[in-house]
């Protein structure tokens, strides 16, 4: 009996975490939205709050979502991806609608290098030891003006 409790444990440990980012749209809900009849308020409604606005053209929504999946401690994976991409004219009204999808996606090589400054790389003592001597002494410091009797340098 123990060994069968194990076993469940075990194996339940092992299911996949399922994890949803996003809004992922039902693509049900967006047949439901016509380009030429429905309306921003119309999309609104059936499909929420869009994720992102266009930067450059306002009239254009952004519906991303992505689920993945983790197992124990490997690294996620991407099982569910898609983008739906709404445009809308200056009166309001669907112009036109896309759904991309995982497949259409493309990789994006990440570029591990670093942005060269000027001046030179201070070594870690450098950097321990580089203020030793920049304080002033106790018998420098004070106020400075005419009531002090001091000039200030």
């Amino acid at each position: 009996m123990t060994a069968l409790c194990l076993l469940g444990l075990a194996v339940s440990a092992c299911a996949p975490t399922v994890v949803t980012r996003g809004n992922m749209v039902d693509p049900e809900t967006v047949s439901v939205i016509k380009p030429g009849v429905s309306r921003d308020q119309d999309v609104v409604a059936f499909l929420g709050t869009p994720t992102s606005v266009g930067t450059f053209d306002q009239k254009v929504w952004y519906y991303i979502g992505q689920r993945t999946e983790k197992v124990a401690f490997f690294e996620p994976e991407v099982t569910d991806r898609q983008v739906v991409v709404v445009h809308f004219d200056d009166a309001g009204v669907v112009t036109d609608l896309k759904t991309i999808d995982e497949s259409q996606g493309q990789q994006i090589e990440v570029v591990d290098r670093t942005t060269p400054t000027a001046g030179r790389e201070l070594g870690f003592l450098e950097q321990v030891l580089g203020n030793v001597g920049r304080f002033s002494s106790k018998e420098n410091s004070g106020p400075v003006g005419p009531s002090s009797g001091r000039i200030g340098r």
